[in-house]
């Protein structure tokens, strides 16, 4: 038996009854469904089949779909986001490109969208006419939205980019870190790590971020700067590090792919050893993210023992702090000139005494490394305090006696939540919630 489900009063949908019997000569059975279909049920149930066969011959039930209107445009690729030999299949796939041309075309592209930053195929201009207009048809350079952009009083500027409906995060620049500019990436929407110093970790996950989505932000911060061409020389942009939003290493092919596309010197062109990637101790995907990316490695470690980092961390309850140093032992290319950060937020009465200090010296004994403290940055019900500077300078001062630089990090953008352990999109959960309450409205 065919069952034809359709909503009722939907405008995708025209039902037409030609020929069909009025109300009263119907069988019981289809009597009873239109009685339901007329009481204003949710769903109305036609049965097109089997019901009553004589009358099906001589006086067929026709139903007639319209869904013109329900029909959605094709989505097209982002160009944005694809590194080199994707980017070429792509043309190719699309027929966009003849295949003996692709490698120089896909070169020609590339530059204008990484070097130039161009937004639009017609600004090719050493591409021909009736290529631009084939690119155009098949794929889009378009930037996502940015939802909200604030400015700290110390020049922080702080973006929440809207990459799909509900869909948010955030992305920091920090200016003059040391002569240089770094942008603070999102990797995830939310994040799955609950660590209980960071006010990402109570966002809960909503996904992860594609490569385009990684290679927007700069582009946007980028764009924000007006550093277009993305020339090497007097830059503010100069360094990308993935501490923002998420777990890198829970998405580490797309954080890959983010990064070949902005250290290719032909387009953004910033140097792997610019690149950091910041993780909270997922130990067996170390090896591959120091094979497949060369990046700088940084360790959010700040606690020297497991039962307290059980705490601050929950991650270690799965990557013992054993673990998790071996793995950064056998980093690939760590060396004193490649050297792992490790990241040690200060929490007053916590982490921050001086057995704890002598402590985290033994953990990182032989492994070329700095460690950077950073002040706790309170974000609206936060569980912890910032630790006193007296203690902070004091824990640093272990660290240098051991021969470890120990830079105690200037806290930056704290007047727009935009320091260290701040970042949430707020905004998201907020879509989310108003978008649950509709669809039930709309179900009721």
């Amino acid at each position: 038996m065919l069952v034809l489900v359709l909503p009722q009063g939907s405008p995708h949908c025209r039902a037409s009854l030609a020929g069909a019997p009025s109300h009263a000569k119907l069988p019981p059975a289809v009597r009873g469904e239109e009685r339901r279909r007329r009481g204003g049920g949710k769903v109305s149930r036609y049965l097109l089949e089997t019901v009553h066969r004589p009358l099906q011959r001589t006086n067929p039930l026709s139903v007639t779909l319209d869904l013109s209107r329900a029909v959605r445009p094709a989505v097209r690729p982002n160009l944005s986001g694809l590194t080199r030999p994707q980017l070429r299949a792509a043309l190719v796939d699309a027929g966009a490109i003849a295949p003996d041309k692709a490698k120089m075309r896909a070169s020609q592209i590339w530059r204008w969208i990484h070097y130039f930053g161009v937004t639009d195929f017609e600004a090719m201009t050493n591409i021909a006419k009736e290529h631009r207009a084939a690119l155009a048809e098949h794929f889009t350079l378009a930037r996502p939205k940015i939802t909200s952009r604030q400015q700290a009083k110390d020049g922080v500027i702080k973006w929440l980019i809207e990459f799909a409906s509900g869909v948010e995060a955030e992305t920091v620049f920090i200016p003059d870190v040391a002569g240089s500019g770094a942008l603070c990436v999102s990797s995830q929407v939310g994040c799955t790590l609950n660590c209980t110093f960071c006010h990402t970790g109570t966002q809960g996950l909503v996904r992860n971020l594609t490569a385009g989505e990684i290679v927007a932000q700069v582009q946007i911060a980028r764009d924000d700067l007006g550093e277009w061409p993305a020339a090497p020389d007097g830059r503010k942009l100069t360094n990308v590090v993935f501490m923002g939003m998420g777990e890198p290493l829970y998405n580490l092919d797309n954080v890959a792919d983010a990064l070949d596309i902005i250290s290719d010197n032909e387009g953004l062109g910033i140097s792997r050893r610019r690149i950091t990637v910041s993780t909270s101790g997922v130990a067996p995907q170390l090896h591959d993210l120091g094979e497949r990316t060369g990046a700088m490695l940084a360790i959010s470690l700040h606690a020297p023992r497991d039962d307290l980092r059980d705490r601050l961390v929950p991650l270690n309850k799965k990557y013992p702090i054993a673990e998790l140093m071996a793995a950064v032992r056998a980093y690939p290319g760590l060396s004193n000139a490649r050297r792992v950060t490790f990241e040690y937020v200060m929490l007053k009465g916590v982490n921050d005494s001086p057995a704890d200090a002598k402590a985290l010296v033994r953990l990182i004994s032989g492994i070329p490394a700095k460690v950077n403290l950073i002040p706790f940055n309170l974000w609206p019900g936060a569980p912890y305090e910032c630790s006193d500077w007296p203690a902070i300078e004091a824990f640093a001062a272990i660290l240098n006696r051991a021969g470890y630089a120990s830079p105690i990090r200037t806290p930056r953008g704290r007047d727009i939540l935009a320091a260290c352990g701040q970042l949430k999109s707020e905004s998201e959960k907020v879509r989310a919630s108003a978008r649950r309450k509709a669809a039930a409205s709309d179900e009721a």
